[in-house]
């Protein structure tokens, strides 16, 4: 369970989710034509050695008796990769990755000249990932500078600190970070967000209906896996469920224009047939609700 100030590394609480997804990353890639590539999933999951995600890696579990990838984690990875390329063709050189965990875009995306990536993370976090890449001889496409800082804490201080210009259009991605934070950061999160974006700036954000991933995660998952794709862990337990904004309703509502997109939409649009599944089990998997937004520098009156 979640405490005041608590803190993780790549193994422990939400860190280990970040280890999880990874693991899904580099199972997606691997299959004869992936939706997207990571190369440098694989090494991190083998680097962190948890032999949970070790053995996904070795027998991924099955959903519903069909494979669990190719799915979420491949249009979920997709969304934000062709977000993030549409963006710099726009013009935008500043890239902010918030609760980046394992996101290894600064290295494997094609960027423009001079695009400056941040990412956000625990410190513990980050120098793991640091660490790994550097073994690897990994080399970024753009210039990446990380910011260690806990998103609950004051991480804008840290963001302009590292050299965010918020004169600067941003391009901000919130994957996979909602339902770890309480109601109270998610809804300063977006404060700050619209207050350190210029005109121009563009957000992708993973949304999911509040309270509905820890009410049924963990029976859903008992009920239609055949192994717990994050080990002894309920990532449900991680989440808050208390009171906050929603993120469509905030953005629209400060001035950005929003679109909105199920996972449906997102495989009809990349051209993936998802496998029939239980109704109870589809309802689950169409609960995130994925948001690309622009913000034309209005601020509402």
């Amino acid at each position: 369970m979640r405490t005041e100030g608590d803190r993780w590394d790549i193994v422990t609480g939400v860190g280990l989710t970040a280890l999880g997804v990874a693991t899904f990353r580099a199972l997606e890639s691997a299959l004869p034509d992936p939706l997207i590539r990571d190369d440098y999933a694989e090494l991190f999951v083998r680097a962190a050695g948890e032999p949970h995600f070790l053995d996904i890696l070795a027998d991924p579990p099955t959903l519903a008796g069909a494979p669990l990838v190719p799915g979420f984690m491949g249009l979920r990875t997709k969304f934000f990769d062709d977000f993030f390329l549409s963006a710099a063709e726009s013009g935008i050189a500043q890239v902010v990755i918030l609760a980046a965990g394992l996101d290894a875009r600064a290295y494997r995306l094609e960027w423009p000249p001079r695009t400056v990536v941040y990412e956000i993370d625990q410190p513990e976090v980050l120098e793991f990932k640091n660490r790994v890449l550097a073994e690897h001889g990994a080399i970024p496409r753009a210039e990446r500078r990380t910011v260690a800082v806990d998103l609950r804490a004051d991480w804008p201080a840290a963001l302009t600190a590292a050299g965010a210009d918020p004169a600067a259009p941003t391009a901000w991605s919130a994957e996979g970070l909602l339902p770890y934070l309480p109601g109270a950061a998610q809804d300063a999160l977006f404060t700050h967000i619209g207050g350190l974006s210029a005109a121009g700036s563009r957000i992708a954000v993973e949304s999911v209906p509040a309270g509905s991933a820890s009410g049924n995660f963990a029976r859903i998952e008992t009920k239609y896996l055949d192994k717990n794709p994050f080990g002894d862990i309920d990532p449900a337990e991680l989440f808050y469920s208390d009171d906050r904004a929603d993120p469509q309703q905030w953005l629209s509502g400060h001035g950005w224009s929003v679109q909105a997109a199920a996972p449906a939409d997102l495989a009809a649009t990349y051209g993936l047939v998802l496998p029939d599944l239980p109704e109870e089990l589809e309802q689950h998997l169409e609960q995130p609700r994925y948001l690309s937004a622009v913000w034309n520098g209005a601020r509402p009156v």
